[in-house]
């Protein structure tokens, strides 16, 4: 004797049907926050800003590096042997930047302890903010793996600055102060 199957009978073997395929076990839910953020730092906070520094280097990326770079950008650091600063700008500095990179094998920078973190005044009344901040750095660049490693370490002195506190901080002024 065959039973005749209820409305409700039917519902009940059919919704699986339906909502299985809206299921898929094997794709991620997604996540809170922004995982670039998480992953290579958030520039709008201090530490986020040398942690995506960092990992621009390591990751020889100037995709990465390029908006951490202020407009008016400048890079100075000591020529004992002729006893001069010299200082560059900043397109001077992205293409000395991405030949390194295009040019390493392999390359290492460690941040350190912050020596000295200072917050600049403006000229103009507006939101904006600068800081400076004097950290100590390990940078190892790898040329090839067949040649010792460049290494550097010492302290660089960062003028950091943003329209807003809701803005990323870029690099305004570098002064390197590294034992080479």
């Amino acid at each position: 004797m065959i039973q005749k199957v209820t409305p409700l009978w039917q519902l009940i073997l059919i919704l699986p049907l339906f909502t299985a395929g809206c299921i898929n076990p094997f794709a991620p839910g997604e996540l809170e926050g922004d995982p670039i953020a998480d992953l290579l730092g958030d520039p709008s906070t201090i530490e986020g800003f040398y942690t995506r520094f960092q990992k621009s280097y390591e990751l020889r990326d100037t995709s990465l590096y390029g908006p951490l770079i202020h407009p008016e950008f400048t890079f100075t650091f000591r020529d004992d042997d002729r006893n001069v600063d010299i200082t560059w700008s900043r397109s001077e500095e992205m293409n000395s930047t991405y030949n390194m990179f295009s040019q390493s094998y392999d390359i290492s920078l460690r941040w350190n302890n912050i020596i000295d973190q200072i917050p600049m005044s403006t000229q103009d009344d507006s939101a904006a903010e600068s800081m400076l901040v004097i950290r100590r750095f390990n940078l190892t660049v790898m040329v090839s793996p067949s040649e010792p490693p460049f290494r550097s370490d010492g302290s660089a002195s960062f003028v950091l600055t943003r329209p807003d506190e809701t803005s990323n901080w870029r690099l305004v002024s570098w002064r390197d102060e590294s034992d080479i």
